[in-house]
């Protein structure tokens, strides 16, 4: 198995800490921002704590400015909205991930020996997404290229 390797730069990271722990509010979060013409990519929710929960996702950073007039509007004591521009995304690709144990192991062991300050991560059966600061970027990209050589 040989993974395909894509990066991505400019990213932004939202986190909205302590919203509701309904689907109809995170619904309504990706409506509003799609009506803005804002294209969301990854996206995570944690595990609910009592009725609230946090939210993630990422941005490219031309839409700052337009998210953070949103996320401001949120922001309305109980919601808390952290922000942080400038990081990178790098994805590992391949089909056979789906039946091929360990690949996220060795992707994660090669970002932790590198000292990566990984900021967001999303996985599918095929994917494995990490959003780490453009600091981190060329460290943990060669780590994780030679991993999965």
């Amino acid at each position: 198995m040989k993974p395909n390797i894509t990066v991505s730069d400019d990213i932004t990271l939202i986190t909205l800490q302590n919203i509701p722990a309904d689907i109809d509010f995170v619904a309504e979060v990706f409506e509003n921002i799609a009506g803005m013409g804002i294209d969301v990519d990854m996206i995570s929710l944690s595990p609910v704590q009592s009725s609230m929960t946090s939210l993630s996702f990422t941005i490219n950073d031309d839409d700052l400015m337009k998210i953070l007039g949103y996320t401001s509007k949120l922001n309305d004591g109980t919601i808390k909205p952290i922000v942080s521009s400038g990081n990178c995304k790098i994805s590992v690709n391949d089909p056979e991930m789906e039946n091929c144990p360990g690949v996220a192991a060795k992707v994660f062991k090669s970002a932790a020996k590198a000292g990566t300050d990984i900021r967001l991560i999303t996985t599918s059966e095929t994917q494995i997404s990490l959003l780490v600061t453009k600091s981190d970027f060329d460290t943990a990209f060669s780590a994780i290229k030679n991993s999965l050589d």
